[in-house]
């Protein structure tokens, strides 16, 4: 199968979040399922420099965008065996120095930037030399896609357009503009209305994807039911209509990358059957933040976007009280809101010897971070799917989480089967639930042979691409709904 992935970003080219996780990784498996994988995304501030074999095509573009016309060009970076990535060169939209904004805002001109980049994408598919048989859209930056492709099929004759398949990361961030926005589109505005690209008055990227997509599918089962429920961010009801033509498949773990065993981020290896590495790489991570190096006390981590979604204003009470009361470490690396960040940084000003907060992004500390603590929290409002827990199950740190969308889906706790249990869960978004989880997680750790079963069970299971990419096959071949 042919298949043209579009997205904003991409692991390694470019990332803020799970989305390019899942791209890079779903791209990678597909393509190593025997299928044409192709990746179209923006050629953001550095890349030509980090990546120095991308080669520059002689591709020009130049595309209407409203009452004006901008040309770019394209940038093919090839891989044996691998996806290829088709880079898209437009310096006055992506050479920034962020990817969507700087400093905790956004650009003023993203609804431009990301609808020249959907026009782009639909361009390309209609004009390689070998045309996708789907074209698989990843959230807002690139669901316009979606009608893009249907006006040329239905008013311009391309009878060989590809079946669209749109991918809801995350249906909170839905590129809503004004009713305006919808001319940079250069279509008629006869697609503008309730049932189209409309919604309240405004237009709405995500919604416009929805509408038009020929599947839809989302990154686990339960958040697939939960945005049809009552967290659809205000498109339940869009959600609903489409809900038979909806999937929900939880995404996989790129175990080439996230290993304990030679793991170029790691010092010490261990595995399910040997953890005395991981003793060791706590006893490192203890050393090299600052902290005291002691095997009997537990550590609890986060890496996270610091953000309301993460339930981190719930978990900071939680852990004043429990780090006053308990012989315990915490470690957070992560950014995001500046309010949680300063309220972050002034714990651990609080608790100096207990406590270290890093603000940024370091791959090689989040794999020492996994690695190296023994509970990993994560008590999200809401969870698409989470990354975060299934390494953390590879790297034997117990995942704590509340139970919604894949956080439910892939971390088991006793009182949903004692026989295969590998965390803790907790139901409702409170300071008590979530420190009677902590306290759960502290009866845990002071029983070493039940903390050693949990990791064992942790560490064996499988979240591998390879089914979730099978699923994503049978997806593109099912009748539209």
């Amino acid at each position: 199968m042919k298949i043209l992935m579009v997205s904003s970003e991409v692991h390694p080219f470019s990332k803020t979040g799970g989305l390019a996780d899942m791209v890079g990784a779903l791209s990678k498996t597909l393509a190593g399922l025997g299928h044409e994988v192709s990746v179209f995304t923006p050629l953001y501030r550095g890349l030509r420099e980090r990546f120095p074999a991308m080669e520059q095509m002689d591709w020009e573009i130049r595309l209407p965008l409203g009452g004006q016309m901008v040309e770019a060009s394209l940038w093919k970076l090839t891989d044996d065996g691998s996806a290829t990535i088709y880079f898209l060169d437009q310096p006055e939209f992506y050479d920034r120095d962020g990817i969507y904004g700087v400093a905790g805002g956004v650009f003023p001109d993203n609804e431009a930037r990301y609808l020249f980049f959907s026009k782009c994408a639909v361009h390309l598919a209609r004009h390689m030399t070998s045309p996708p048989e789907v074209l698989h859209l990843h959230d807002w930056q690139a669901a316009p896609a979606a009608l893009l492709v249907n006006h040329q099929k239905w008013r311009e004759g391309w009878g060989t357009a590809p079946r669209v398949c749109l991918t809801l990361h995350n249906v909170a961030y839905q590129g809503h503009f004004s009713a305006n926005t919808f001319s940079l589109l250069n279509l008629p505005w006869e697609y503008f209305h309730p049932e189209g690209a409309e919604f309240y008055s405004g237009f709405n990227c995500l919604k416009t994807g929805i509408m038009y997509a020929d599947l839809l599918t989302t990154v686990s089962p339960r958040y697939a039911r939960e945005i049809t429920q009552d967290q659809g961010h205000g498109l339940d009801g869009v959600l609903r209509k489409r809900a038979g033509g909806l999937t929900g498949i939880l995404n996989g773990v790129d175990y080439e990358e996230w290993r304990t065993e030679d793991n170029p981020h790691l010092e010490h290896e261990f595995n399910a059957s040997d953890l005395r590495g991981k003793a060791k790489g706590k006893a490192a991570l203890q050393q090299k933040l600052g902290l005291a190096v002691s095997p009997n006390t537990p550590l609890f981590a986060a890496v996270t976007r610091l953000a309301g979604q993460k339930g981190l204003d719930i978990l900071l009470p939680v852990l004043e009280e429990m780090l006053a009361a308990n012989e315990m470490q915490f470690v957070l690396l992560g950014s995001g809101e500046p309010s949680l960040e300063h309220a972050y940084r002034t714990l651990a000003e609080r608790f100096a010897d207990k406590v270290v907060v890093q603000i940024g992004y370091d791959t090689g500390l989040s794999h020492q971070i996994e690695a190296g603590s023994d509970f990993f929290l994560m008590p999200s409002r809401y969870e698409p799917c989470g990354l975060n827990q299934m390494y953390s199950l590879r790297y034997g740190s117990v995942p704590i989480v509340r139970r919604t969308g894949g956080l439910d889906d892939s971390v088991e706790d006793f009182n949903d089967d004692p026989l295969h249990a590998n965390g803790v869960k907790f139901e409702e978004l409170s300071v008590p639930a979530l420190t009677d989880a902590i306290r759960k997680a502290l009866r845990i750790y002071a029983d070493k042979e039940l903390l050693g079963i949990l990791r064992r069970r942790g560490m064996s299971a499988d979240f591998s691409w390879g089914q979730s990419a099978r699923e994503y096959l049978r997806a593109f071949q099912t009748p539209s709904a």
